[in-house]
């Protein structure tokens, strides 16, 4: 007889879970087209640092097939950034059909990279289980300014 350690709950099966510039889900079909796949995204400024955080706008594709489920189970996406912060994301109810069936949704990820470095998204199953996680690699590079323009100071700098 297992253990209870040795005891696996039943988990969906990845197929996709990344990063892209868009992703459709034909309303006909259902099928899912993913444009442009992203794994770096290069952030500019006028500094030589990352002096505020940049808000991005960014888009996730997930796919899931559901293997063993069968029933409604949520899903969030955590981020954890290069220094380690978490920031956790809304629950998504799923519903899993078992089988071959599969459950796939596009959703729009908002982030303030405060740092340049990889911030990984784990994929959750409710509670916390770690389906996958998806790395996002931030760099940041100072822009050349235009001779003669001159950045305005910085708030709280004399």
């Amino acid at each position: 007889m297992p253990e209870p350690d040795d005891i696996v709950a039943p988990r969906p099966w990845v197929l996709i879970a990344t990063f892209c510039q868009a992703a459709i889900i034909e309303a006909n079909t259902g099928n899912l087209s993913v444009i442009r796949v992203l794994d770096t995204l290069p952030l500019f400024g006028a500094t030589r640092e990352m002096q505020q955080p940049i808000p991005v706008q960014l888009t996730m594709a997930l796919l899931l097939k559901s293997g063993e489920m069968n029933g409604q189970y949520n899903i969030k996406v955590r981020c954890n950034s290069p220094s380690r912060v978490q920031t956790q994301g809304p629950e998504i109810p799923f519903y899993f059909e078992s089988g071959d069936r599969g459950v796939q949704v596009v959703l729009p990820i908002g982030l303030f990279a405060n740092e340049p470095g990889i911030y990984w998204f784990d994929v959750l199953l409710e509670p916390d289980i770690v389906l996958t996680r998806v790395p996002l690699r931030v760099i940041y590079q100072q822009i050349q300014l235009p001779p003669g323009m001159v950045l305005p100071p910085t708030p709280g700098t004399p």
